[in-house]
C-alpha cells in the first residue's frame, strides 16, 4: 500500500497514526500542497478533490476521505481496535471524530485560508483569527462532551485509542499554530499529552515525516 499525503496535513496526520497503531507498512508519497502539487493532473486523475491524503492498495484501488480510510482499515484489520465493540460507543466515538473532521478542520484548513485572502481580502492575522473561531468553537463542544460523558477515559473514550484521537490530536497541533489558548481546554490537553506518550501517534506526528519541513 501507499500513501499519499503531506507531513503539514492532519487528514493524513489521522491516517499515519491508525497505520502505526495497527502496525501496517505503507510506502510514503508526498503531495506539497503550499505548492500546489496535489492539483497535478496525475493525481487528480486518482483524486478528483485535490485532497491529501489518498490511500493506494495493492490492486491500485485508491481511497479517499480520512475517515472512511480508517474505517477500511478498521474493517480489514480490526486489531486492535478504533472503535469500541458496543454500538453506543461507535457512536460516540464517530460523533467525537466528527465534530473535529466536519466541524473545525474543512473551514480552517489550506484551501479555505487562502480563499479568505484571494477573494475577501483578508489579512494572515484576520485569516488566523478566522480559524481559531472555529477550533475554539469545536473546542468548546468536545471539552464539554469530554467532562459530562462517565464514557471519557485515560482517553476521549475508554482507557484505549479510539478514532476520536486520532482526529483530535493534529487538530491540537493545528490549534499551537493559530495560537488557541489550550488552557481553555484540561481534559483536551491532558488526553493529548498521553496521546503523545505512545509510540503510534509520535511517529506520525509532522516533524517526523520523510517531506517534513522546518
Amino acid at each position: 500500500m501507499k500513501l499519499i499525503g503531506y507531513f503539514r496535513s492532519s487528514a493524513a496526520f489521522r491516517v499515519r497514526i491508525a497505520l502505526n497503531l495497527k502496525g501496517i507498512k505503507v510506502e510514503q508519497a508526498s503531495r506539497h500542497l503550499r505548492k500546489g502539487e496535489q492539483s497535478a493532473p496525475d493525481y487528480a486523475a486518482i483524486n478528483p478533490q485535490k485532497l491529501v491524503p489518498a490511500l493506494v492498495l495493492d490492486d491500485g484501488t485508491v481511497l479517499t476521505q480520512s475517515l472512511a480510510i480508517m474505517e477500511y482499515l478498521e474493517e480489514t484489520h480490526p486489531e486492535p481496535a478504533l472503535l469500541p465493540k458496543d454500538p453506543v460507543g461507535r457512536a460516540r466515538v464517530r460523533a467525537l471524530s466528527l465534530i473535529v473532521s466536519a466541524d473545525i478542520h474543512p473551514i480552517q484548513n489550506l484551501r479555505v485560508m487562502g480563499y479568505l485572502r484571494a477573494k475577501f481580502g483578508q489579512t494572515e492575522e484576520s485569516a488566523f483569527a478566522w480559524s481559531r473561531h472555529w477550533i475554539e468553537t469545536g473546542f468548546d463542544a468536545y471539552e464539554a462532551t469530554l467532562r459530562k460523558d462517565p464514557g471519557t477515559g485515560t482517553f476521549s473514550h475508554g482507557n484505549s485509542p479510539t478514532m476520536a484521537d486520532m482526529c483530535l490530536v493534529p487538530q491540537v497541533f493545528n490549534a499551537a499554530r493559530f495560537k488557541v489558548d489550550m488552557a481553555r481546554y484540561p481534559t483536551i490537553q491532558r488526553i493529548y499529552d498521553t496521546c503523545m506518550k505512545h509510540p503510534a501517534f509520535d511517529a506520525a506526528q509532522p516533524s517526523k515525516q520523510p517531506d517534513a519541513e522546518p
